[in-house]
């Protein structure tokens, strides 16, 4: 089969379309045929060397895929031959087969196409574990997202307006900006030339936000620590602004009694993400079903064509997510 293969950590031109060992199902596995699989900022950080491949993992790009089933590993039910799947991965995505343990696998809602349905399983999961589940935000309050435009942006906004929450986010540009908020963003700050945290302040009246999703990191503890409600939940996923250390201030989150998780999707035992999965399919995936939460894709690229794809992501061209087809 071909895959996506690099030989050294490095810029995006070391990515190369090549012939790999074929891949076969373990116990408890499926064997997929590739459809399409989504591009992801960890994928951007592995290739550079800067996001090692968890143990017994596949060193092959791609944290999601979606594809049809074409093989079962020993001891798989409640799956068959030829059912459309979307999937979670721990690797592997960017080839044109990929294993997957079953716990891992979404079922495709009938509403969507086979190929959209690849920009979700990474989001979805991500989103619901963090703040659907860590944070447990609730219809009524309030959740901010930074990166408004991104793949993890654009799910997190619709999923929290489907719930019921009043949705803030951050962006770059008034092209993010006018996306978020037509996916249903109450208020949106262009953290270019504006104080996120100071006008959260306004738009609360000093109250603050329930909970706040983060990809960035130490640059932006100390502004959403500020931005948090009495009993409010900050959830760090990403640290695109540097892995630097930061200071926590204690005083505030005594007084305010705030909470601070962070927290990696990749890394995570199968058990964990198998109970993920399950919540996702049972809380998110009925929203995607009616249509309150859709899967927004930049653009489909070849797969022979993923560094192109990477310089995308990395130029910050991207409103949502971009999918590779092999």
């Amino acid at each position: 089969m071909r895959a996506i293969t690099f030989d050294a950590p490095g810029d995006e031109e070391v990515l190369t379309w090549s012939e790999v060992p074929d891949v076969e199902p373990a116990p408890g596995e499926v064997l997929i045929e590739v459809a399409a699989a989504g591009v992801n900022n960890a994928d951007l950080l592995q290739r550079k060397g800067n996001y090692p491949v968890p143990p017994g993992a596949s060193d092959i790009l791609g944290l999601e895929c979606s594809g049809r089933i074409i093989g079962l590993g020993e001891g798989v039910t409640g799956w068959e031959v030829g059912q459309e799947v979307a999937a979670l991965l721990t690797g592997g995505g960017y080839a044109e087969r990929v294993v997957v343990p079953a716990t891992q696998l979404l079922s495709v809602p009938e509403n969507l196409d086979l190929i959209s349905a690849a920009a979700l399983p990474e989001a979805a999961c991500a989103v619901y574990s963090n703040i659907g589940m860590v944070a447990g935000l609730k219809p009524g309050e309030s959740f901010l997202v930074h990166g408004g435009g991104s793949g993890i942006g654009t799910h997190a906004i619709q999923w929290a307006h489907a719930l019921g929450a009043r949705v803030f986010t951050t962006a770059g540009s008034k092209k993010k900006l006018d996306a978020a908020q037509d996916l249903g963003a109450s208020v949106v700050v262009n953290y270019r030339d504006e104080d996120f945290a100071e006008r959260i302040k306004e738009e609360t009246d000093g109250a603050g936000v329930d909970a706040v999703l983060d990809i960035i990191g130490a640059p932006y503890l100390k502004p959403n620590l500020k931005s948090l409600a009495f009993n409010g939940h900050l959830v760090i996923i990403g640290a695109q602004g540097g892995l630097d250390a930061a200071e926590l201030d204690l005083g505030r989150m005594l007084k305010r009694r705030l909470h601070v998780s962070a927290t990696t999707l990749r890394g995570r035992p199968a058990e964990e993400k198998a109970e993920i999965v399950t919540a996702v399919e049972q809380n998110v995936w009925p929203m995607i079903a009616d249509g309150r939460v859709r899967p927004v894709v930049h653009q489909v690229l070849p797969m022979k064509d993923a560094a192109e794809a990477h310089r995308m992501l990395r130029r910050g061209e991207v409103i949502g997510k971009l999918l590779l087809t092999p």
